[in-house]
């Protein structure tokens, strides 16, 4: 399916999920689509640590819920990643594995092994129970609220089959935000929505 395409069938079906971007494509698609500057973090170098950093969010914060996007270039940095994520067994978390079988921060050059990698068989090998495996737009419409429905009360790990960014998609524009700007952004919308001090004072 297409990369934009997929994100836009997404944000469709988005209620009030904080998102988690890896560095890259996802971030680039998930701001063309929905321009949000407060309930996303656009976790921007990442290298293989947006879902962590989200798992770290969704312990702090059980009652809210949270999609975590990570290419497969990032996922193959750091498949380790499924051994702690299985463990926390976070409910309130959905890792999003966007595989495009390309690099596609550095302009979709070739993933090694991949096209044999088998992104649902890795995570079923670590022992996580719920995974689910989209290559096209009717079936993730079909199975979204079984896969990613609010009454979902279990770790999720969801693997998108998407076709690499073409060359016109590679210079959307990226996140327009610094790191300092992202956190006060991102970390005052937490404060409103769970009411809690995370800066130790509220404006």
């Amino acid at each position: 399916m297409k990369y934009v395409d997929c994100f836009k069938y997404l944000a469709s079906r988005r209620t009030d999920e904080l998102v988690i971007t890896s560095a890259g494509n996802s971030g680039q698609a998930w701001w063309t689509t929905t321009r949000d500057s407060d309930k996303t973090f656009y976790l921007d170098a990442s290298m293989s640590l947006s879902t962590l950093f989200a798992s770290g969010m969704a312990c702090a914060l059980p009652k809210q819920k949270f999609w975590a996007f990570m290419g497969d270039g990032a996922f193959c940095m750091n498949p380790g990643m499924l051994m702690v994520e299985r463990q926390l067994k976070l409910p309130n978390m959905v890792h999003l594995l966007v595989s495009n079988r390309a690099y596609g921060a550095t302009s979709n050059a070739s993933l090694p092994n991949g096209m044999e990698n088998d992104y649902g068989a890795i995570a079923r090998s670590f022992g996580i129970e719920r995974v689910f495996v989209f290559d096209n737009l009717e079936d993730l419409a079909r199975d979204f609220d079984k896969a990613m429905g609010r009454n979902v009360d279990a770790y999720t790990f969801v693997v998108l089959e998407v076709e690499p960014f073409t060359d016109a998609e590679q210079r959307l524009e990226q996140p327009p935000f610094d790191g300092p700007e992202l956190k006060y952004r991102f970390g005052r919308t937490l404060e409103q929505m769970a009411g809690i001090d995370i800066f130790g004072y509220r404006i």
